[in-house]
């Protein structure tokens, strides 16, 4: 969901280049859309917030090739942007004028889970516990921050980019949570008719490889996002 934006804006630039071909996305929690593509949800190409969701894809035998790092991310501490706030750093949300801190569901969102990591490497975790609310996504956790129904939040970097409503005041340590990568893969269709056209097929791969184009990266850097090189001829993909 982090990657909305962005790959909106792709989409365009895509589309004027490929009139002939349709993009439909599906944005959501990286957890919930591989959950999809575990049922049978029609789906070409994969884009994982977390290398976590496409392993477990992968496991099931639901990825084709070996998918490949597309972004990288950073997770930051968010306030609301007015009144001002009395958290400055992490160590104050374990303060008693902090009530209620957002994060996403560290079972289904990846940011999630990257937050908790850090809030475990910060020895912070425990103290907070009672304090924390959980969103379904990393956009609804930004929207607790926004309208101040929470004190603070963590998200991801290219969030804060989007909103005027709230402030990154502290940018947590790469080394307390694990890599913020997203790797993109194509999706082992298996349509109802029991075979997936080659057009179709190639029309997947020909995004994917449009993803590593110098036009796409420079939509993505926009967005604050980090871009790893892609594999014009890998795997790749979008949910």
């Amino acid at each position: 969901m982090s990657t909305q934006a962005a790959l909106q804006d792709i989409q365009t630039a895509y589309q004027a280049e490929n009139p002939a071909v349709t993009i439909r996305y599906n944005f959501g929690a990286s957890g919930a859309l591989a959950q999809q593509i575990s049922q049978g949800a029609p789906v070409d190409v994969f884009i994982s917030a977390s290398p976590q969701w496409m392993t477990a894809l992968q496991d099931k035998g639901l990825i084709d090739g070996q998918p490949q790092p597309m972004l990288q991310n950073e997770l930051v501490l968010v306030v609301p942007a007015s009144p001002s706030s009395p958290v400055t750093q992490f160590g104050d949300l374990v303060t008693d004028g902090i009530s209620k801190i957002a994060i996403g569901e560290p079972e289904s969102v990846p940011a999630g889970r990257y937050a908790k990591e850090t809030l475990d490497t910060m020895g912070l975790w425990e103290a907070i516990a009672p304090k924390l609310v959980f969103g379904k996504s990393v956009r609804q956790v930004l929207a607790y921050v926004e309208t101040g129904n929470v004190d603070a939040g963590m998200v991801y970097a290219t969030d804060v980019l989007a909103s005027d409503r709230v402030t990154a005041i502290a940018t947590a340590p790469t080394e307390a949570h694990s890599p913020i990568d997203y790797p993109v893969a194509l999706v082992q269709n298996q349509p109802a008719d029991g075979e997936t056209t080659s057009r179709t097929r190639e029309s997947a791969r020909a995004f994917v490889a449009f993803l590593s184009s110098q036009t796409a990266r420079e939509i993505f850097d926009a967005y604050g996002f980090s871009t790893h090189d892609l594999d014009a001829q890998g795997s790749g993909g979008h949910q």
